[in-house]
């Protein structure tokens, strides 16, 4: 008997491949919309369920300003940071760019956005298509550079071997946040804002947490939350050693940040520890800052200790295991 053909995908399917060659996402027991016959789970979207399994641990990893990186992407609701770019990456772009930002957050949670006068808003706050967010970013940075003024770039899974941040930035250029009260960097001159603009711009404001960057130590940041605020502090130690160190301090009383504060937990961030703290209502992002920079002190002190932890120190760590929360 002779062996059954192939079955021909439907045309409507073939008609569905990108004009640039990009195949796009389908339904797993769907025709490829390569035209191959297959289906999509045995032909292209092998690859692309490999490139989401391929999770990077530490996307942020290299760049300059680590916990920052980290910190913008989960935890600050709105914050903007100067961009530089490598040696050559301007040299393919569409016209001239002013300027590259990083947001925190765009409208529509775009990835990236080409302003009008050419200047590029990249978005770090964004769904990983990739499993890396670095390679996620690189690529809607690049897309930015190609289009017109005036446009947004639209999500899409980039290819394995497209260019991560770290590729496409200056590693020896600063990494400087500055946290805003709202989204009015989205538009070019928000005070002229009117009708339904303004009106998303306003209900956005409403919803931002208040947050400061700490300026006493690096990447943490005090938030204002209803009855209490805290303190979620980035810390680029790797995690067995900081939670040693962490227990070693809760055991000796050492743990807080001053009267009526507690170390209530942490978050795990993009290969990243995050310890939070709890602060009285009354408490300030500038109160934060001695009590800040004195932790930074004793827990150098702690993470240099190399004895074995103590009966007390070991339940002290179970119990900051059992509080940990992974975010990114």
């Amino acid at each position: 008997m002779a062996k059954k053909a192939a079955k021909k995908a439907p045309a409507r399917a073939q008609n569905t491949v990108a004009a640039s060659g990009e195949i796009p996402v389908v339904g797993a027991r769907e025709d490829c919309p390569c035209g191959s016959g297959r289906r999509y789970k045995a032909c292209h979207g092998r690859q692309a369920a490999h490139a989401v399994q391929e999770l990077v641990q530490r996307p942020f990893e290299g760049l300059t300003g680590e916990g920052d990186w980290v910190a913008l992407r989960e935890l600050v609701p709105a914050a903007t940071v100067p961009l530089t770019l490598g040696k050559d990456v301007l040299a393919g772009a569409n016209g001239e760019v002013p300027s590259v930002t990083l947001a925190t957050v765009l409208p529509m949670a775009w990835p990236a956005m080409r302003r009008q006068d050419g200047s590029i808003l990249l978005g770090l706050q964004t769904q990983t298509a990739s499993g890396d967010a670095s390679r996620d970013l690189g690529d809607a940075l690049l897309q930015a550079l190609s289009v017109e003024p005036g446009t947004p770039v639209p999500p899409r899974r980039p290819a394995t071997d497209a260019p991560r941040l770290q590729d496409l930035l200056d590693l020896s250029a600063p990494f400087e946040p500055t946290v805003h009260t709202g989204f009015d960097y989205w538009l070019e001159d928000a005070e002229s804002a009117t009708g339904e603009v303004a009106a998303s711009l306003e209900q956005a404001n409403a919803e931002v947490i208040p947050t400061v960057k700490l300026a006493s130590v690096d990447s943490a940041y005090w938030c204002s939350v209803p009855d209490r605020n805290h303190l979620r502090w980035v810390m680029p130690y790797t995690e067995d050693a900081l939670l040693d160190a962490l227990a070693r301090l809760v055991a000796a009383g050492e743990s807080g940040l001053g009267e009526g504060t507690r170390l209530v937990g942490s978050f795990r961030a993009h290969g990243l520890t995050v310890p939070v703290w709890d602060l009285p209502s009354a408490m300030t992002a500038a109160d934060c800052e001695q009590p800040a920079a004195a932790f930074r002190e004793r827990l150098t002190g702690a993470l240099a200790q190399s004895a074995p932890l103590t009966v007390q120190e070991r339940k002290s760590r179970a119990d900051l295991v059992n509080r940990q929360v992974t975010i990114g």
